[in-house]
């Protein structure tokens, strides 16, 4: 699995964006975050990929000044109560926890996550240890991840040994009191 196929796994989960609406308010535009009703300066996300809804289909560009998007060769000035969605961003450790792990372990994590009804953006914590042990041949531990989808939390272990063999179990815990255990064996 290369690059771009996890990235194509990291739009399409849910919760990936943040979703609103831009209004001009006494010269500075100002985005309405629909979930939870808080107001931020659209300044905040300048530079970023942003998707703004035009013709009820997403249009990906990049927020070069507050009310501009550019596409490619074309840009568009933002209207009043545009809707537009601002792509999160992971846990920093979270990110490095599944660009270390490999692609059938990446894979059984994610689609397990998924349906149980979180995403990875539902992260609110990761301890990632397996980042600790780079420089060493034999490696073994636990993450720990917490997710929260608003409804439920789901705590996350992630036992791995990497040495003459690769193990890679996941032991889900949810605050409903059911358990999802998964186990990945592989040989290097």
């Amino acid at each position: 699995m290369n690059r771009q196929q996890r990235e194509k796994i990291y739009e399409d989960q849910e919760r990936a964006y943040t979703e609103g609406s831009v209004e001009q308010i006494n010269g500075q535009w100002v985005f309405f975050d629909e979930e939870t009703e808080e107001a931020s300066l659209l300044d905040d996300y300048l530079l970023q990929e942003v998707e703004v809804l035009k013709l009820n289909r997403w249009k990906k560009g990049l927020l070069v000044e507050p009310g501009k998007i550019t596409f490619n060769d074309d840009s568009l000035l933002l209207r009043d109560h545009d809707q537009i969605r601002v792509r999160k961003h992971l846990i920093y450790s979270l990110e490095r926890l599944l660009e270390q792990i490999n692609d059938d372990a990446f894979f059984q994590f994610i689609t397990t996550l998924n349906s149980l009804n979180f995403s990875i953006f539902d992260c609110l914590y990761c301890y990632n240890h397996l980042n600790f042990l780079n420089d060493q041949t034999k490696r073994n531990g636990v993450n720990i991840m917490i997710f929260d989808n608003q409804d439920e939390i789901c705590s996350v272990q992630h036992h791995f040994t990497y040495y003459e063999k690769e193990s890679d179990r996941f032991e889900f815990t949810l605050n409903t009191g059911k358990r999802l255990i998964i186990e990945k064996l592989a040989s290097p």
